[in-house]
């Protein structure tokens, strides 16, 4: 056979095969690339390290197991736990609420702590309970809230004797009538089911005592509130307001949104006086000025109110260019006025 004829059908060779030569890489430059594109689809050992630590690692009963819901039913939670099985919740291991709703309150892909009851249920899963669990990670959250005064949003479940019960991290808690509001509370069957704002004020794992309270919220809120409306006050504006109390050295006057200043006695009437009830009694309508506010406390005058003067009836609705019939009471000349040289 000619050199030619050999040459010839080597070539038709490499054409059934769908080769072209141009195409090949030359020399080394296609060895590497095959080589990284061989690295690139080959995993290596440490991409299935955490998959390998998971799969060896040794799970015994009370061992508290983190774990993603994978499968919900209306009887149980499958928890997949990175480990050679899944984990399995019964319903009557995963809350102690009994507005617990497993179709409603679980959901795919959440994540859930649970203890280990057994290493092997029968069917080769393990079997868990979250709300064994939450017993023991609970109280550590409870007693660190408790701490730093977080604030929860709770839902009333029943009512009971002297209080309202209700659930926080799965743990039965009471809200006694007395902390359920500021305000008196008579019908505690009328909270049933509302939903508020509430602190920890008891939590002791010892004695499985978990005690919370509305009423230090909306203290709290009424604080932060009275000390914003305070804040806007200007002093030199006249308003009315009604005498709360009255006092040997004064009386307290209510000038709205639950504001009350007090108007000492040395400023009450131009004449000197022994006690305020010679000239204003409880329950009377007056007529003040906003002399100063510091520290969170109003001073008003009745003496310092002047002929003609504009009366604010809302004293959260003053203008901050606010001024009498003659200056700008928070201007310059009102800041110096009482300042002697």
């Amino acid at each position: 056979m000619s050199d030619e004829t050999v040459n010839k059908i080597e070539n038709e060779e490499v054409t059934d095969i769908g080769i072209n030569q141009q195409e090949l890489p030359s020399g080394n430059e296609g060895s590497n690339e095959a080589a990284s594109e061989a690295s690139e689809m080959i995993p290596s050992m440490d991409d299935f390290k955490d998959e390998i630590e998971n799969s060896f690692r040794k799970i015994k009963e009370g061992d508290i197991l983190k774990g993603t819901v994978i499968g919900i039913s209306e009887t149980e939670v499958v928890l997949d736990l990175g480990y050679y099985t899944e984990g399995i919740i019964k319903l009557e291991e995963i809350s102690n609420d009994p507005a617990f709703s497993i179709k409603a309150d679980v959901t795919m892909g959440e994540e859930i702590s649970a203890m280990v009851l057994t290493e092997d249920d029968g069917q080769g899963h393990i079997l868990l309970s979250r709300k064994r669990a939450d017993d023991v990670l609970a109280w550590e959250k409870l007693t660190e809230a408790m701490d730093n005064k977080t604030v929860f949003r709770v839902k009333v479940s029943q009512a009971v004797n002297a209080g309202v019960v209700t659930y926080l991290y799965g743990v039965r808690a009471f809200i006694p009538a007395s902390q359920l509001s500021l305000t008196y509370v008579e019908d505690l069957n009328s909270w049933v089911g509302k939903e508020l704002d509430v602190v920890v004020i008891t939590a002791s794992a010892l004695e499985k005592k978990l005690v919370l309270s509305g009423k230090e919220v909306e203290r709290e809120n009424e604080i932060r509130e009275r000390k914003s409306k305070i804040s806007r006050l200007q002093v030199g504006i006249v308003t009315t307001g009604t005498v709360e109390k009255i006092a040997p050295y004064g009386a307290f006057v209510n000038i709205g949104e639950g504001l009350t200043g007090l108007v000492h006695i040395s400023q009450i009437c131009g004449r000197r006086i022994k006690s305020p009830n010679e000239v204003i009694k409880e329950g009377e309508t007056v007529t003040v000025k906003i002399i100063d506010v510091k520290d969170g406390k109003i001073s008003l005058s009745m003496k310092a109110v002047e002929e003609k003067e504009d009366v604010i009836e809302d004293v959260e609705e003053t203008p901050s260019t606010y001024s009498t019939g003659e200056e700008a009471t928070t201007g310059l000349g009102a800041l110096l006025k009482n300042i002697k040289l």
